[in-house]
Order: C-alpha cells, then sequence, then structure tokens
C-alpha cells in the first residue's frame, strides 16, 4: 500500500509541477502586437499603395492591386492582438501553442510593417514580381555560403571562415575572369579560391586541432587583409584589364518562365540562380539518401562511433570541408560575375556571417538553410526598394534591417535550435 502511494503521490506532483510554461514568445507577440497598435494603426500613413501583382510582360496581366495602409493597418493589429491574447491564455493553462501561430503573426507583423513602410514612401507603388525577384538574386551568396556551412557542421567542423570564402571567390573569379574573358573560367577560379581558404581552414582545425571559431575569425581577417592589399596594389591600378570581368548570362526557361508571378521571378533569372536550385537540390539527396550523406551525418553527431564501423573521420571532414570551399566560393562569384563587373575591398558586407545565421536558423538542413537565405535576401532588397521609393525610414535604419532579422533569428525568436553534437569537436584516433 505503502508504494502504490508514494507512486500516486510521485504522479499527481509531476502532474502539478511537470508543466513548464514558456513566456517567451507570448511576451513577445503581446510587446509586438501593442507598438503595431500606435505604430500600423494610429500611425498609418494616407497614401493608398498600388501592388503590381504581373511584370507588364506576359500573357498574365492583372490590375494592381489598391491597399489601404489604415484599413489594412487595422485587420493586422486586430489579428496579432488575439493572437497574443491566444498565446497568453493557452500557455497559462499549460497547454503547448499550435504550429500554426508563429507563421500567422510573423506573417501578420511583417506585412503590416510593409504596408506602412511603402504607404510613407513619396511614390507607394511597388511591383511583387521585380520585389521577389530581386530578393532570389540577392540570397544566392546567402545561400551558396549557407550551403558550404552546412557541408562543413554536419560533419562536425565550425565554418566561421564563410564570410572569407566569399570574398576569395569574388576577388579569384574577377582576376580569372577578366584575364580570360570568360565568365565560366572565373566561376571555376571562385570556386578553387573558395577550396584554398578551406584548406587553411582545414589544416589548422583538423591537423593541428586548433580552435575551430579562432581559426575562422583569423581567416576572414587575413582574407580581407589580403584582398584589400592586392586589390590596392593589383587591381585598382590596372583596373582595364585585371578588374572587369565578363558578367555571367542569364535566360528564361520556356514554359516555366510564364507561370504567373513565379514564373519570372524563379525561371527568369542569372545561370547562378539555376545552378543554386541543382546545388541545394544536390546537397539534400546527397545527405538523406546516400551512404556518403550517412557517413557525413554520423562523423557529425557521433565520430567515435562512425570510426568503430570503418570512417576514415578525418579524411572525410577535410574532403567535406573543401568540397565546401568549393560550394561557397560559387556564392562569392556572385559579387564580381552577377552583380558588378569589379571587385571591391570587403564587398561581402558580412554576408558570410548571415550565411551562417541562415544555416542555424534553418537548422542545419538544406530546406531550412535556403528558406532562412531567402528570408534575409528579401529584407536586404527591401532595404534597396525603400531607398529608391523615398520612404521616411530613416536610411541608417534601413542598412541595418538584414542584420536585425540575422539578430533576431539567431537569438532564437523561431524556437531553439541544436546542431550536429560533434560540432566543433576535433576528432583524435585513439
Amino acid at each position: 500500500m505503502s508504494v502504490v502511494a508514494t507512486q500516486n503521490t510521485k504522479v499527481s506532483a509531476e502532474t502539478e509541477t511537470g508543466v513548464v510554461k514558456n513566456w517567451k514568445n507570448p511576451v513577445i507577440y503581446t510587446v509586438l502586437a501593442l507598438l503595431s497598435v500606435f505604430l500600423i494603426g494610429f500611425r498609418a500613413p494616407e497614401k493608398t499603395i498600388s501592388l503590381g501583382i504581373s511584370d507588364g510582360v506576359r500573357w498574365f496581366q492583372a490590375e494592381p492591386l489598391q491597399i489601404n495602409p489604415q484599413v489594412y493597418g487595422w485587420i493586422a493589429v486586430a489579428i496579432m492582438l488575439a493572437l497574443a491574447a491566444y498565446a497568453l491564455v493557452t500557455t497559462n493553462t499549460g497547454k503547448l501553442l499550435g504550429r500554426w501561430v508563429a507563421p500567422l503573426f510573423w506573417l501578420t507583423f511583417v506585412t503590416g510593417l510593409l504596408v506602412w513602410a511603402i504607404g510613407s514612401t513619396a511614390k507607394p507603388s511597388l511591383s511583387l514580381v521585380s520585389l521577389l525577384t530581386g530578393a532570389v538574386a540577392l540570397s544566392i551568396p546567402m545561400i551558396f555560403g549557407s550551403m558550404g556551412g552546412l557541408l562543413c557542421e554536419r560533419s562536425g567542423i565550425v565554418n566561421i571562415a564563410i564570410e572569407g570564402q566569399l570574398l576569395f571567390g569574388a576577388f579569384s573569379a574577377v582576376l580569372v575572369g577578366s584575364l580570360t574573358g570568360s565568365p565560366w573560367a572565373g566561376l571555376l577560379a571562385a570556386m578553387a579560391g573558395g577550396v584554398l581558404v578551406s584548406a587553411v581552414l582545414a589544416l589548422f582545425s583538423i591537423k593541428y586541432l586548433v580552435d575551430q571559431v579562432i581559426v575562422g575569425v583569423v581567416v576572414n581577417v587575413l582574407v580581407s587583409g589580403l584582398t584589400g592589399f592586392l586589390f590596392a596594389r593589383v587591381l585598382q591600378p590596372n583596373a582595364p584589364t585585371l578588374n572587369s570581368a565578363p558578367k555571367l548570362p542569364s535566360f528564361e526557361i520556356p514554359v516555366l518562365s510564364q507561370i504567373p508571378v513565379i514564373g519570372p521571378v524563379l525561371f527568369d533569372q542569372n545561370v547562378l540562380v539555376y545552378l543554386m536550385y541543382f546545388v541545394v537540390g544536390l546537397i539534400w539527396f546527397a545527405l538523406n539518401k546516400t551512404k556518403w550523406g550517412l557517413r557525413t551525418r554520423a562523423v557529425g553527431e557521433h565520430p567515435k562511433a562512425a570510426d568503430t564501423l570503418g570512417v576514415n573521420v578525418n579524411r572525410l571532414r577535410l574532403m567535406n570541408v573543401l568540397l565546401a570551399g568549393a560550394v561557397a566560393g560559387m556564392g562569392g562569384a556572385f559579387f564580381t560575375l552577377v552583380s558588378v563587373s569589379a571587385f571591391n575591398s570587403d564587398m561581402t558586407a558580412g554576408q558570410g556571417y548571415i550565411a551562417l545565421a541562415a544555416l542555424i536558423f534553418g537548422r542545419w538542413t538544406p530546406v531550412g538553410a535556403l528558406s532562412a537565405a531567402l528570408l534575409f535576401g528579401f529584407s536586404l532588397n527591401l532595404q534597396f526598394v525603400l531607398s529608391i521609393l523615398g520612404t521616411q525610414v530613416p536610411t541608417e535604419l534601413l542598412a541595418m534591417l538584414p542584420y536585425l532579422v540575422t539578430i533576431f533569428a539567431v537569438a532564437g525568436l523561431v524556437g531553439r535550435s541544436r546542431g550536429p553534437a560533434a560540432v566543433g569537436t576535433p576528432y583524435v584516433k585513439e
């Protein structure tokens, strides 16, 4: 009887105290909803927004949507207040929030801010196709960078050096592209440049067991200084021959490019965008469907067990780090073979670090990292679009926008992320 009573007591205690109430998201929702009342509710602009949903060229033609910021603002505020109240009540009862709450709240909040920002511009007119097309293009360096980080970190190597891989890839691409007159040679050179940076990272982190975070930071500083010196002493004085590379071609895919809205966004792009589709799909398939992917995930989670089963842990890590450099180098080629035709010092502007944040935001999965990079690319393009439209938002705040999104993502506002168990831990065979 005493044993049964003791067990019942434990069950009762667990029932009463075992529920952990996580107030983080409800509090965030409440604060943002209340701020939205004053910003996109009471201070909504009076100008009607014209939002075009077709590019004006293809067979699909539609009249621009006319959006009243005041009406839409109060609708968004009502939805956010309702979601915040629901989150508070649900959390107070000890229940978990539905997975639909966070996407709906953030979608409402972001679109509400977007309508408010566009309505406050001198010319409140925007093409959705142009906005999304630019977002996809600007996401390319971050997507390739995050894929490079994914290959490293799923193998157990922290890749802080994505910034250096992008930067040296951009430098190599413009140099070789200018000398040969071929953008394809420049693309191959960008991949080789990324591999060289990865070789330095692999040498010190795998062979000499130096702290991987420190090595990554040092490599970034080294590449920044080296490319800055070569730019000032070599490229700039000889710009016509050494710093003027031809651009990679752009083309549209028949039939697919005619799909309304998403056709011109996804299938009327630069060749590097199509390579991105292929690389992301290939990495996803290889990680999840092949023996190499199984071994890569094993050395990232439990290298000792993988070694016991006959996997050469350090050799696989070395191979994956070099492969990651080639992938990230392709992202670096965007800056000098797609965006502009010339190299400038530190032209990557921290996008390698944003790519690392996209990897974390995407929970170390190819599709997740791709989605996060697209989000950051959207925020980056939105900064440029709002500046062109003449928004009343200070330019300094607009310049901070991509980095603010990155901070919010890494801070865990979208949920807690757990990386591979052995990432950052050198492996020494016993």
